[in-house]
């Protein structure tokens, strides 16, 4: 008797070249359902619809099709096993040789605008998974295919092997259709509860899966494995980026790419903007009238720390900001575009890692932190905000000018590791204390860093000042204007020292910690 396959895709990708193969090739009998069997119809070849297989009509506006004992019984038979033999020899039922099933597309159809619950709660499917964990259960038997990419590799096993497919092919398939179901259940599980929980509301079980986009040279350091994983069926983010040219990115590349956007994202492009990153902290931030000019003032903020950098942009990459780019060795690249005459001039650094991320703005929606014997769950730190909200507490106050100035510091203090301080002047950074295990040493930093240049500047803080010590330094250094969180039980000592000596000072009321 003829082998027989079942096929019910969704994405019907490959599937007509497969179905040829499988019988004019291989001599399979085929059974299929809905808009799987016209298609394989159309093509001129021989398949049964599994209404006229099963005797069963497709019910329920076509949502049971497959829910069958003949279809399950054949899936689940054990073909060594004499009982599961004389069971479907006495129900008429034949054993399948191979299930290739893909699942109605839930994730693109939530990713739609406008969708609605019902629409998407129509796009769960249920006989897809019921025939995928079947089919993976029972793999000792049988072949089972999730995804068009495996049809070749198993048309070339059926050839290896004379038309038995390797107990491991039929393994590492099983393992590819368990983590697809758990896969597609876990964008259901998340849809729903992110649909019907109170918003910003973390929820009571938290899943990820994700599907290897990479493998990576190494991860942080040589001796340590590391790979890139994606979430979802389709690419967005990272994943989806366009890498116009250089080598493969590196673990410590997509981590401060990822850094770089977040800091990017702060800046609109109504107004060109550029950061170069090391260590996902940001050496230099600068706003201009051109990208290029926007470019040149962040590089100049601390050319030494820009050596082999990461350089984020908000708009375009055109050709007088290539030329700048080509300056200096950096390591990557990212900006929502790049025209051709820029492409040209960038290929003159063959090793340069260009990329194109046309939304940037767009991250992810939990940050995960892996601990012993679990993991952290927040919220990203996406808050926008808005001086109209900060209290001026000194009785100095800013100009317009000086405010903006804040804020511009303010957005870029955020990205900084804490303890962290940053010095800025006209829309570019001059000085960034990072990561220190004190906030008098951040400030030190910042200040040795901005030199003559603090004089008017403006200094923002991540965190609060718990004494007067850092208001003092920051004046004797010229510094003009404090932007803060506040809410230290000495932050009348800090208003008292900023009054004595002229300065402005704001406080936020939101901290910004980065560890």
């Amino acid at each position: 008797m003829a082998r027989l396959a079942l096929l019910s895709v969704s994405d019907k990708t490959g599937l007509v070249e497969l179905a040829k193969t499988l019988v004019e090739e291989f001599g399979f009998d085929l059974i299929s359902s809905g808009g799987t069997a016209k298609a394989i119809a159309a093509a001129g070849l021989p398949v049964t619809k599994v209404s006229d297989y099963t005797g069963s009509p497709e019910i329920l506006g076509g949502r049971v099709k497959t829910l069958h004992p003949k279809i399950h019984g054949g899936i689940l038979a054990r073909q060594d096993l004499a009982e599961d033999q004389k069971d479907l020899a006495d129900n008429g039922i034949r054993p399948l040789d191979l299930v290739v099933v893909n699942l109605y597309p839930f994730e693109q159809t939530i990713a739609k605008d406008g969708v609605t619950m019902a629409d998407a709660i129509e796009n769960i499917d249920i006989g897809g998974p019921a025939m995928l964990r079947a089919a993976a259960k029972n793999h000792t038997h049988l072949t089972v295919l999730c995804s068009a990419e495996q049809y070749e590799p198993y048309l070339d096993a059926l050839r290896a092997s004379e038309g038995q497919v390797p107990l491991a092919f039929r393994q590492a398939c099983a393992r590819a259709a368990f983590w697809h179901t758990a896969s597609y259940d876990q964008a259901i599980a998340t849809y729903l509860t992110a649909a019907t929980s109170e918003e910003g509301a973390l929820p009571q079980q938290w899943a990820m899966t994700g599907r290897q986009q990479a493998t990576l040279r190494y991860g942080e350091n040589p001796h340590q494995t590391a790979a890139w994983y994606r979430t979802g069926s389709v690419p967005t983010g990272w994943a989806g980026a366009e890498q116009l040219q250089g080598k493969e990115l590196s673990y410590n590349n997509l981590v401060d790419l990822e850094a770089a956007r977040r800091i990017i994202a702060e800046f609109p492009s109504d107004r060109p903007a550029a950061a170069v990153l090391k260590h996902t902290n940001p050496c230099g931030v600068g706003m201009g009238d051109t990208l290029a000019s926007a470019y040149r003032r962040a590089y100049d903020a601390d050319d030494v720390s820009a050596f082999g950098g990461i350089v984020v942009l908000n708009r375009p990459i055109d050709a007088d900001t290539a030329e700048q780019l080509t300056g200096t060795f950096l390591e990557c690249i990212v900006a929502p575009g790049c025209d051709r005459a820029a492409q040209d001039i960038l290929a003159k650094k063959q090793n340069l890692r260009v990329l194109v991320l046309e939304d940037l703005l767009t991250g992810p929606q939990q940050v995960v932190n892996a601990i012993a014997g679990g993991f952290l769950l927040q919220a990203p730190d996406t808050y926008r905000d808005d001086p109209a909200t900060w209290q001026i507490v000194t009785e100095a106050k800013p100009t317009e000018a000086e405010l903006a100035e804040m804020l511009f510091a303010w957005r870029v203090v955020k990205h900084v590791k804490s303890n962290a301080i940053v010095v800025t002047h006209q829309q570019q950074t001059l000085g960034i204390g990072a990561g220190q295990m004190n906030r008098v040493g951040s400030v030190s930093i910042a200040l040795a860093q901005a030199g003559a240049k603090a004089q008017g500047a403006v200094l923002a803080s991540d965190g609060f000042f718990p004494f007067d010590d850092s208001v003092r330094t920051a004046a004797a250094a010229g510094i003009r204007a404090v932007v803060q969180p506040g809410g230290s039980r000495r932050d009348e000592d800090s208003i008292k020292a900023a009054n004595e000596l002229g300065l402005v000072m704001a406080m936020t009321g939101v901290r910004h910690f980065l560890h």
